[in-house]
């Protein structure tokens, strides 16, 4: 585990002096990986299309490599916006926002909020932008029945990767009245994101009509979306993970702890562009995917971190709230016995720790 209290934790002196090795993009293994995505992309999207004539049964199965080139695609727009994939930020901007079309993402929106997650990730008080919504036991039980409910509903898995990235991607994307008013240049990005996609959508309902269209791309933006939130909720949200408040909130311990590698067969590895390497990515968010796995190997002080494997990180779904007192995620069904534990303190008059915010309410038995 980190020292909190070091700006290099887990003992190593010189973590920027490492990570600087591998920083800087090179200008061919980007090219290369941005031509294989967007041709197997274009492939496997007119596989779908022919195999309208065989059944929908055969396009459903292909959307799934197809969602996966997407996601691989949008790991490039990722990149782009972390600076990392080429070296020209005008380059970087230019690509992301085009691939932004493709993902329904506006890339100068996405890069902010983003960004503020980077900055953020791990503070308890920060949870505004960018983070699946995470409560502390003690926020929830202070809640009324219905917003209990609510949190409940939301943190469903159906919810999270069904519903939650239709309504992410496909809707909130097209006017996010979250945003600040003050963001112009991420409500440009908003704007002209909408009119590319208007454009693409045009376009190929004069070619091949707006329903075939939309029988192989709606298939394609579900199941994408769904793989996107799933990665980005098992690589924050599992029993270990990192969560304090801003005064003992450290930016390192924060990626080390905060942050697990998922563990990923190569070809789901490769599909994802080394995504699962995540603690990486969080302490170093300049070095290109494609360095990761390298940085990774020829550093044994990065491999002892939280590591999930596919299996174990679907288990992670069962858990929704931070104790504060154990510092870590536990499940709703661990409530009860969460309660008897406080009950126990409150009648010895022992004092609870990690009390910000000391809420218990009246009825929270």
């Amino acid at each position: 585990m980190a020292d909190e209290t070091s700006p290099t934790p887990m003992g190593h002196p010189d973590w920027q002096d490492i990570f600087a090795r591998y920083r800087g993009s090179v200008l061919w293994k980007s090219l290369w990986q941005l031509t294989n995505s967007a041709v197997l992309f274009i492939v496997c999207w007119y596989a779908m299309f022919r195999s309208l004539e065989v059944g929908y049964w055969l396009t459903l199965l292909l959307a799934i490599p197809t969602a996966f080139m997407v996601t691989r695609l949008f790991m490039i727009q990722h990149d782009c916006g972390h600076g990392s994939f080429f070296k020209s930020r005008g380059a970087n901007a230019t690509l992301g926002s085009i691939i932004g079309v493709l993902t329904l993402i506006p890339y100068a929106y996405w890069r902010k909020t983003h960004a503020i997650h980077h900055a953020s990730s791990g503070d308890l008080d920060s949870r505004e932008f960018g983070d699946i919504d995470t409560l502390t036991v003690r926020e929830y039980l202070s809640r009324s029945k219905y917003k209990r409910l609510m949190y409940r509903l939301y943190r469903h898995p159906i919810v999270l990767l069904i519903i939650g990235p239709t309504w992410q991607f496909i809707l909130k994307h097209r006017l996010p009245l979250d945003m600040p008013k003050g963001w112009k240049r991420e409500w440009a990005s908003v704007h002209w994101t909408n009119v590319g996609i208007a454009a693409v959508v045009g376009f190929m309902w004069w070619l091949v009509g707006l329903d075939r269209f939309l029988m192989v791309q709606l298939p394609v933006t579900l199941t994408a979306g769904a793989i996107g939130v799933y990665l980005f909720y098992v690589q924050h949200q599992y029993e270990d993970t990192y969560w304090r408040y801003r005064e003992a909130w450290n930016y390192y311990a924060a990626g080390l702890e905060g942050a697990s590698h998922l563990v990923m067969p190569k070809i789901l590895q490769w599909c994802t562009a080394n995504i699962g390497l995540h603690h990486i990515h969080h302490l170093a968010s300049r070095i290109p995917n494609y360095r990761l796995q390298a940085c990774l190997t020829e550093n044994p002080a990065l491999q002892r971190v939280t590591k999930l494997t596919l299996w174990q990180s679907i288990r992670t779904f069962r858990l929704t709230l931070w104790d504060e007192d154990e510092r870590r995620l536990v499940g709703f069904r661990e409530l009860r016995e969460i309660r008897e534990r406080i009950s126990r303190e409150l009648e010895a008059g022992a004092a609870i720790v990690a009390t910000k915010p000391q809420v218990i309410p009246a009825n929270w038995r």
